[in-house]
């Protein structure tokens, strides 16, 4: 089943203009962050150990101007960004899902700065709402040291209970259903009941644990969003 999938276009090697471009995208971002976002994360932890401390800065800052929508003088890292694919090559990079299980493959030559170069420009892409949180997924996959395994799915959204299963996240409906720990049966009403109820055990005015109550009542208020429309 495919998740996600990013496909980019630039330069050949040894080519010594450097250039970058963005094709065909599937991105999901709901529920947040999105199967979009654990690509472009995955994308970033692949390449991580292959860039160097410069490349490094350069994309930290690049991230901050394009995260608080800054404008963006181009070249950046020595590549320029531009929307005419015309004599580029082409890497494809796609996440897959087959029941619980999370992979992570690509097709071409793209360089790891490359990728995640586009990676980088696709989140800034993104609406103002959501590119905060697509970032952070980035930043923790450059922040990447362990295998390339489920275990990275896991660092990159911070969920250490794996709820982002392959079976829940490709149906929004299913994952919202078990937030709220709702059968598919569910009526509006009985959404609208559990959602009160697990508001209120979320918040830390009745004992949910601070750290964790905003994530929790954003989860809930998406889960809800999505059934009742």
């Amino acid at each position: 089943m495919l998740l996600a999938e990013l496909e980019v276009h630039h330069n050949r090697p040894f080519t010594p203009t450097r250039r970058l471009a963005l094709g065909r995208r599937h991105l999901p971002t709901d529920p947040p962050p999105g199967f979009g976002a654990v690509l472009l994360g995955w994308i970033a932890a692949v390449a991580a150990e292959e860039l160097d401390g410069e490349d490094r800065d350069g994309l930290r800052r690049l991230m901050h101007h394009l995260e608080v929508g800054h404008r963006v003088v181009q070249p950046q890292l020595r590549h320029r960004f531009q929307t005419d694919t015309h004599g580029l090559a082409r890497t494809r990079a796609v996440l897959l899902g087959q029941g619980e299980e999370v992979t992570f493959d690509f097709e071409g030559a793209g360089s790891p700065l490359q990728l995640t170069l586009a990676a980088v420009y696709c989140a800034g892409q993104l609406g103002a709402g959501l590119r905060p949180r697509v970032f952070d997924v980035i930043r923790r996959g450059l922040a990447w040291r362990g295998p390339i395994d489920p275990s990275l799915v896991r660092h990159l959204t911070g969920d250490a209970d794996l709820r982002w299963a392959a079976t829940a996240f490709a149906d929004p409906r299913l994952w919202a259903l078990d937030v709220l720990g709702l059968g598919p049966e569910g009526s509006n009403r009985e959404v609208q009941r559990r959602f009160r109820h697990l508001l209120r055990e979320a918040h830390p005015d009745h004992g949910g644990e601070t750290d964790a109550a905003a994530e929790r009542i954003a989860d809930l208020t998406q889960a809800r969003r999505i059934l009742l429309g």
